[in-house]
Formats: C-alpha cells, sequence, structure tokens
C-alpha cells in the first residue's frame, strides 16, 4: 500500500479533508501510546481499522483498551471534519463478520457542529499529564459541560464526590496495581512499550513520566511507566484523593460501547484542554476483573465503569511520539 496522492479524478475537497482530518487523529491519546489504528483513505471515505499487531495482550487481553483508543482517534477525524467545514457521517462497526472494522466515515453535506469544530486547535496541545497537580477542583459548571459532551457520546460521567467512594478507588486502584505489577507477562509488556527506540514512534517515552524512586506513597497510585530508572518527571505526583475525580461508564459493555467510550473520552479530554485544564487516566482497577467489578458492584450502578480521571491544573508535559503518517494513513483501492 502507498501513501494518498491526489490525481486527477480525485475529489480533491472531500478527499482532502478526509486526510488532514485523518493526520489530525495521529495525535489521538492511546494505550501506552501504542497508537493501534489504521485509516484506509478511499476518495469518498476513511476507513478506520484496528492494528491487532499493537494490542496489549497481557494487559488488554479482550481488546477494550485498544478499541476505546480507535474510538478516540475516530473523535479525532470528527473533529477535523467539522473544522474542514464538513460533517461526519459515520458507520460504527459496518462489518460483524469484520470486527477490526470499527468505523467508516463519510463527509456528509449538512452544516458541521461548531462545538465539534472549536475543540480542533487543542488537538495538538492534549497531553496526558502525570504531574502533580495544583490544589483546587474542577468547578461544578465544567464538570456539567464535561458530562454534558460524555452523554452526546453515548457515555456517562460522573464525579466522584462521597468520601467513601473515593477511599473506595484508592483502596482498588492499590490492590489492582499490586496485582499487575505480580505478573511477568504486564511486566514484560510494559518494559517493551517504555524502551522504544527512537524510529519506532510510540510508547511511552522516559520524559513523559515520573521518576520512581521507591518513595511514593500516593493514595491513587500512578501507573510506574519507569521501567529503566530514567524518569524524566519530578518524582513527587501528590496524587491523592481530594481532587477533582470523574468515572467514565458505559451502558453496555461491548465493542460498540468501548468505542464510543473512546470517543467520549476524546471529547472530555480535548474540553478540557481548551479550557486550560490538565488530565490523566486510572485504568489500573479496570484493567483488572476483579476490582472492576468491586467498583461496579460497590456504585451500584447499571453502567459499566471504563475508565477513570484525575483533573487539575499542572505544568505542561512534554509531547510523546506519533508514527509516520505514512504508516496509519494509506490509500485503498
Amino acid at each position: 500500500m502507498s501513501r494518498f496522492v491526489p490525481t486527477a479524478s480525485t475529489p480533491t475537497g472531500v478527499a482532502a479533508a478526509l486526510e488532514r482530518s485523518a493526520r489530525l487523529a495521529v495525535l489521538a491519546p492511546s494505550v501506552h501510546n501504542t497508537q493501534p489504528w489504521l485509516f484506509g483513505l478511499r476518495d469518498d471515505r476513511l476507513v478506520v481499522r484496528a492494528d491487532r499487531s499493537r494490542q496489549l495482550t497481557a494487559l488488554d487481553p479482550t481488546g477494550r483498551e485498544l478499541v476505546q483508543s480507535v474510538g478516540a482517534a475516530l473523535f479525532t477525524i470528527r473533529v477535523g471534519l467539522a473544522a474542514e467545514g464538513w460533517d461526519a457521517d459515520v458507520e460504527r462497526l459496518p462489518d460483524p463478520a469484520d470486527p477490526d472494522l470499527l468505523a467508516v466515515v463519510r463527509c456528509a453535506a449538512a452544516t458541521p457542529d461548531p462545538a465539534l469544530a472549536a475543540l480542533a486547535p487543542a488537538v495538538p496541545l492534549r497531553r496526558t499529564n502525570r504531574r502533580a497537580f495544583l490544589p483546587g477542583e474542577v468547578p461544578e459548571e465544567v464538570l456539567r459541560g464535561l458530562a454534558a459532551g460524555a452523554a452526546a457520546e453515548g457515555a456517562l460521567l460522573v464525579p466522584v464526590l462521597r468520601e467513601t467512594h473515593r477511599r473506595l478507588l484508592a483502596r482498588l486502584t492499590q490492590q489492582a496495581d499490586r496485582l499487575q505489577a505480580a505478573e511477568p507477562g504486564y511486566r514484560a509488556e510494559l518494559r517493551h512499550w517504555t524502551n522504544r527506540r527512537p524510529e519506532d514512534r510510540d510508547g511511552v517515552p522516559a520524559a513523559a513520566v515520573p521518576k520512581v524512586d521507591g518513595r511514593q506513597h500516593d493514595d491513587l497510585p500512578l501507573r510506574d511507566f519507569d521501567t529503566s530508572g530514567a524518569g524524566g518527571l519530578p518524582a513527587e505526583t501528590a496524587s491523592g484523593v481530594d481532587g477533582t475525580l470523574v468515572v467514565l461508564a458505559t451502558p453496555t459493555d461491548d465493542s460498540r460501547a468501548w468505542l464510543e467510550c473512546g470517543e467520549a473520552m476524546q471529547r472530555v479530554l480535548l474540553e478540557l484542554t481548551a479550557l486550560g485544564w490538565a488530565a490523566s487516566p486510572f485504568t489500573q482497577l479496570i484493567e483488572v476483573p476483579l476490582t472492576r467489578t468491586q467498583l461496579r458492584s460497590a456504585l451500584a450502578w447499571d453502567a459499566h465503569p471504563q475508565l477513570i480521571l484525575r483533573i487539575g491544573h499542572a505544568a505542561p508535559t512534554p509531547e510523546t511520539p506519533r508514527r509516520l503518517v505514512s504508516e496509519v494513513v494509506v490509500r485503498s483501492a
């Protein structure tokens, strides 16, 4: 497969908008910065596929977080098209016989959503921030806006307000962190994605993670990405239960729900970025079936928790590498 090159017969307006939106989607967040997506560019549509070669088989055996990652990229495509003046016509999971075909996106003639177009400048600025957050909580009106944005994508965003629930999150995260760290396969996978060659243009670089010196005792432990002892951020992360915590959940727990959750996650992250807030996900307790079940049971929810976000103000954090556009955006027949 070769890189897309417009020809005389190419409908330039549509094709160019699709290509630029796919290029923007390369900047979406993904689990361990695996970037597990492929975008097939055609004259009239963009085919969004999962790249299973980048699935974390130890951490994410069902592919839930992989599909969420692709969902984040899909939302970014929609943002890009809106900024180009197009509405996005999205078919999600169009072929049951091809589960890796997650979406087909076409340009629609309808008026684009101005709320999505306004998020385009935030895409290159968004970061997963693992620094210590400053004291203070997110205002209620901001949380209401985030909840409305998540709901528009089919997800539920719930602030964790009760002290008992905050302590529960802390306890379950600590438990999940210990269980994962005890698994050799998990540790090997983590080392693989934190010790990447520069030419790989993926994974979590040491410059973007806190240095781990053995003195961390956070109530909500961040995942230990400092597998080589070269973490470039300060060791103190002050990751406690006294800041703003929100849970993102979905009514069901299938591939479509995971995809839409990824779209909702990226919408929330971009809205926070546009407002000057930082965010850091906590997924350990969701990745361990035991602690995820305990969380859902304790909250007495019908919904399925998918991830937890810590939100606050923090100093900037470095960007993470991105794969070459030519590797992920390809011209399809």
